[in-house]
């Protein structure tokens, strides 16, 4: 090998292992925790998922219900319910497992559903038949719209903020609110900008809707009800009704979809299994027994290779391998544990 040959091996040598260690550090910068909320100790659990165990807990509220984690997973915010009666939400830091604040969501009543969107808090208000948004930087409640439904729950922002879908429980609907945006009068300051005009179209699903998610490419959004056991699909390119699954998921609490897109899984309060559901064939994949009485919130590792079901009345987390659905091992995070959500920190 002559000198030259020599110089190209020993650059690529040395290009391969800077290329190995930048990824190397980069992996070990960003650090992943599973946040869970117990309902009768009013704590949110920060949980090490690879260990499974619970590294700290933080007091919340008198009944805490929904959790998210900001974009960067070092802040949490726990929704304070009270069916509907109560208006706080609980800022806690993730990383010093404290409690930062508390937000005074009045005069939006009953925070439920919580999400996080592009550096925004958006809430569904069940007490008040709205939702909100919250601003970080601003610390206050900036928006706010009425749904005029009854028991107004969930909620889901799409990334550009241009559309938010909420069940609506009792009515028996599916809020479909749309933005458009309305550009300044020509005799406006050039410092004016545009508005945004919101509205709502209703869909009709089973009374009970309370659980959904929207599939990855926003073309369908699945809810299950816990009176009928029906699986509403609506077609989100039309904005209707497109079909109905009897799927007798009697007493269903959440529905989700894997992080792939291929299953929907929904857990029921009144069984401790676990329905699982193929989305491209609308067929029941399995029940998965997960040997408690009934279930809450279901959670998912980013990778997709678990999920985490919160068996509220048995007290405890199961974990679900998502390749063979089967039961791998359980959590202990605290009474009544319900709801869940990821925290990638970087």
């Amino acid at each position: 090998m002559n000198r030259l040959n020599k110089i190209i091996v020993a650059n690529f040598f040395i290009a391969t292992l800077l290329s190995l260690f930048i990824s190397c550090n980069a992996q070990s910068t960003s650090k992943g925790y599973l946040l869970a909320l117990s309902k009768t100790d009013h704590t949110l659990a920060i949980v090490d998922p690879a260990t499974l165990n619970v590294l700290g807990k933080v007091p919340v509220g008198i009944d805490p219900h929904e959790v998210i984690a900001s974009t960067d997973g070092k802040t949490a915010y726990v929704t304070i319910y009270g069916g509907g009666s109560l208006h706080e939400i609980n800022v806690i830091d993730v990383i010093s497992k404290k409690a930062l604040s508390t937000i005074d969501t009045r005069p939006l009543y009953g925070p439920h559903g919580i999400v996080f969107v592009n550096g925004y808090v958006w809430f569904s208000a069940e007490g008040s038949k709205a939702v909100g948004r919250y601003d970080p930087q601003a610390n206050k409640i900036d928006w706010s719209m009425g749904t005029g439904q009854e028991r107004t729950h969930m909620i889901y922002v799409t990334p550009d903020l241009k559309k938010i879908y909420t069940t609506n429980i009792a009515s028996g609907t599916v809020s479909i609110l749309s933005a458009t945006s309305i550009p300044p009068p020509p005799n406006a300051p050039a410092t004016a900008k545009p508005r945004e005009d919101w509205t709502q179209i209703l869909v009709p699903v089973s009374k009970g809707s309370e659980g959904f998610d929207v599939l990855g490419d926003s073309t369908e959004l699945w809810t299950a009800s816990g009176q009928d056991g029906v699986i509403s699909i609506v077609d989100l390119k039309t904005n209707s009704l497109a079909s109905k699954i009897d799927a007798n998921v009697v007493g269903a609490n959440r529905l989700r979809f894997t992080p792939d897109g291929k299953m929907a899984l929904i857990s029921s309060l009144r069984s401790g299994d676990l329905t699982v559901y193929d989305v491209k064939t609308r067929k029941e994949i399995k029940k998965v027994k997960m040997g408690g009485a009934g279930a809450a919130g279901i959670e998912f590792d980013p990778n997709g290779s678990r999920a985490f079901v919160a068996c509220t009345p048995d007290n405890f987390i199961v974990v679900i391998d998502l390749k063979s659905l089967e039961v791998t091992s359980k959590i202990n995070v605290g009474g009544g544990p319900d709801g869940m959500a990821w925290a990638h920190v970087q």
